[in-house]
């Protein structure tokens, strides 16, 4: 008989990790409030696959376990069929010499070449002729996240039930992962947070812009990440908050920055404006294991802006902890009792 196994949690992580269960024989079910629901942070999330940027000041541990989860999104996203994998790369720009200043620690850091505001341009022709300098990641690529939880939703179809679990003890499967994002906190006891981000939604004539824009204008970060069928995203704000308002505030620090960087954008409509809250740890890396020595309650949570980069490599090493009931090294650094 195969192994059944609960996964509390119907976002990306929830998802990836149950369609690895269940390609490897597993008898899954995912609980999810709200199934078909838009309330995750996936769903607000723009789909940056960024290892290195992200890890430049981070946990220190963690830049091993993006790299490993960065080289697994070629073949994860080829299963899952058409979404929106993109793979030509991100500029990192700054718009003021300030500017520059701030970034240049991060691009020694990931070792990648100066480049002019002119070579930029050459590049990127939409960006303003006031952007000093920047650089160019060829890895740091991008996914639609929508289009990833559609197809995994997909791959799951009648195994993914619509009930709001308050207390792990209502389930009765042989074990349990928990990937409820910000809820985990609530289940498990674990100290996860939610991090408020705003994000808009711009939509015009497709090729605009070529590549993902990470940018520094006077101060405000932005990043643009274009789709092939003309929306462009915008985001993203960054607030210790946990309400679900739009502030007037945050859409004018994200507009004004991306028209700073790409005046071409103020012709494009505004489609939609979002909130969702990143579910973020103490030090901001995840929370991969067992809850506690019953070994019956797995965690994978606490990923904060990493979640849709590191969705392969943590259904990987979580379906291989089930299985295996023991831990992959790349583990280690991120035992949910780190913090007790």
């Amino acid at each position: 008989m195969s192994v059944r196994i609960a996964v509390v949690g119907g976002g990306i992580i929830g998802l990836a990790i149950a369609a690895e269960l269940l390609d490897r024989g597993a008898d899954v079910t995912v609980y999810d409030p709200a199934p078909a629901g838009t309330d995750g942070a996936w769903h607000v999330a723009a789909g940056m696959l960024a290892p290195g940027g992200e890890s430049a000041f981070e946990y220190p541990h963690l830049t091993r376990l993006l790299e490993a989860s960065g080289e697994l999104w070629p073949s994860f996203a080829a299963r899952l069929g058409d979404v929106g994998y993109d793979e030509a790369g991100t500029l990192s720009v700054a718009l003021t010499a300030d500017d520059v200043v701030d970034c240049a620690r991060e691009w020694k850091h990931q070792k990648l070449a100066r480049l002019s505001g002119s070579q930029l341009r050459d590049l990127e022709p939409a960006l303003s002729p006031r952007v000093r300098a920047g650089v160019f990641a060829p890895t740091e690529i991008q996914v639609d996240p929508r289009k990833v939880v559609a197809a995994l939703r997909s791959s799951l179809e009648g195994r993914v039930y619509a009930q709001h679990i308050s207390d792990l003890s209502e389930l009765d499967e042989d074990l349990t992962v928990v990937a409820a994002g910000c809820g985990t906190a609530t289940l498990t006891g674990l100290p996860i947070r939610p991090v408020k981000g705003q994000v808009l939604r711009l939509r015009g004539e497709p090729g605009l812009l070529r590549h993902v824009i990470d940018g520094a204008a006077d101060g405000r970060h932005v990043y643009l990440v274009p789709r092939a069928d003309g929306e462009v995203v915008v985001g993203a704000t960054q607030e210790e908050r946990a309400d679900r308002q739009i502030t007037a505030g945050g859409v004018h620090d994200l507009l004004r920055a991306a028209l700073d960087l790409v005046p071409g954008l103020a012709e494009h409509e505004i489609t939609e404006w979002t909130v969702g809250h990143r579910p973020g740890s103490p030090d901001n890396a995840p929370l991969l294991g067992f809850l506690d020595d019953s070994r019956r309650t797995v965690v994978a949570a606490g990923h904060h802006r990493n979640g849709i980069l590191l969705a392969p490599i943590t259904a990987r090493l979580i379906a291989d902890l089930v299985f295996t009931g023991s831990a992959d090294p790349l583990l280690e650094a991120f035992a949910p009792g780190r913090f007790g």
